[in-house]
């Protein structure tokens, strides 16, 4: 009997956490799954009330709208240029710095690292009119270069990248040394290749972080023409049902321009998942 009445109490608990998560689930998929379905649907048809889970009169006019007449391809450029650009700098420099303070010798790498761990503590949104007085005295504001430079840096992917190079073999490197390899040749023809966990976790992070920022773009950015897509979508949604051009904007416009958004991380994601868990459990468990 209790034998029996465990088995029962596993399965209960068992279909609970399906049933749980199953609902978790359908949170977030049916409101993507809605927006898909809104965006392939006729402009009358998307202006109907209620949750669409397949097109009403199967159209690409809200496509063809958003992409053409609101040339929501510009904002689209933007957030391109500034994502690709500034994540690859951002994978750069954080590889270098936590090459940098894996290194026994560095003088005094453990005060600077727990340096950069305080910098975490502290918000952007802390630091942002100091950051904006700099990008004004640099002569930066209503550029893409402004977008760039902000957040060029992080302590987190910092100390993953230093932790992931900590986890390197010492006698690699040792050998590598005895060879004749300096840091350039240890950090590029060795180091690297062996955190490709870390570099895609950090490239991850990053990437999505810059492609939906949009507080920065407010900040430093007043020109329309450099606005990145984020900051486009947030004024086409809260516009009501026109443009000042006088185009109408329906609800397949919006939709469109919210699947145009989240395709580049779609697209991304596959290439990097398979490093993905492992570079964040062993990245934040080394010592």
């Amino acid at each position: 009997m209790p034998r029996f009445a465990t088995r029962v109490g596993n399965t209960l608990f068992v279909f609970v956490n399906v049933a749980f998560l199953l609902l978790i689930c359908a949170t977030m998929i049916i409101p993507l799954w809605n927006a898909l379905a809104v965006s392939f649907s006729s402009n009358l048809a998307s202006m109907q009330p209620g949750i669409q889970l397949w097109p009403r009169h199967f159209s690409l006019s809200g496509y063809r709208t958003i992409w053409s007449v609101l040339a929501i391809w510009k904002p689209f450029e933007n957030s391109v240029i500034v994502t690709v650009v500034g994540t690859v700098l951002h994978v750069l420099l954080s590889a270098l710095a936590g090459y940098a303070l894996a290194q026994p010798r560095f003088p005094g790498r453990r005060a600077l690292t727990v340096f950069i761990l305080v910098t975490m503590m502290i918000p952007f949104e802390a630091i942002m009119i100091p950051v904006y007085v700099t990008m004004q005295q640099l002569g930066l504001l209503n550029t893409l270069a402004a977008l760039i430079l902000s957040g060029m840096v992080s302590g987190f992917s910092i100390l993953l990248m230093r932790n992931f190079f900590l986890s390197i073999p010492g006698d690699i490197l040792e050998s590598a040394r005895i060879d004749g390899a300096g840091h350039f040749r240890l950090f590029w023809r060795i180091c690297l290749p062996l955190s490709k966990a870390g570099l895609a976790t950090v490239t991850l992070f990053e990437f999505v972080g810059r492609w939906n920022d949009i507080l920065s773009t407010i900040l430093f950015v007043n020109d329309p023409s450099k606005y990145t897509l984020q900051v486009a979508l947030n004024a086409l949604v809260n516009s009501g049902d026109s443009m000042s051009s006088g185009e109408l904007v329906t609800n397949n416009v919006k939709m469109a321009g919210i699947v145009i958004a989240i395709l580049p991380l779609i697209l991304v994601y596959p290439f990097v998942q398979k490093y993905f868990v492992k570079g964040i459990f062993l990245g934040s468990t080394k010592e």
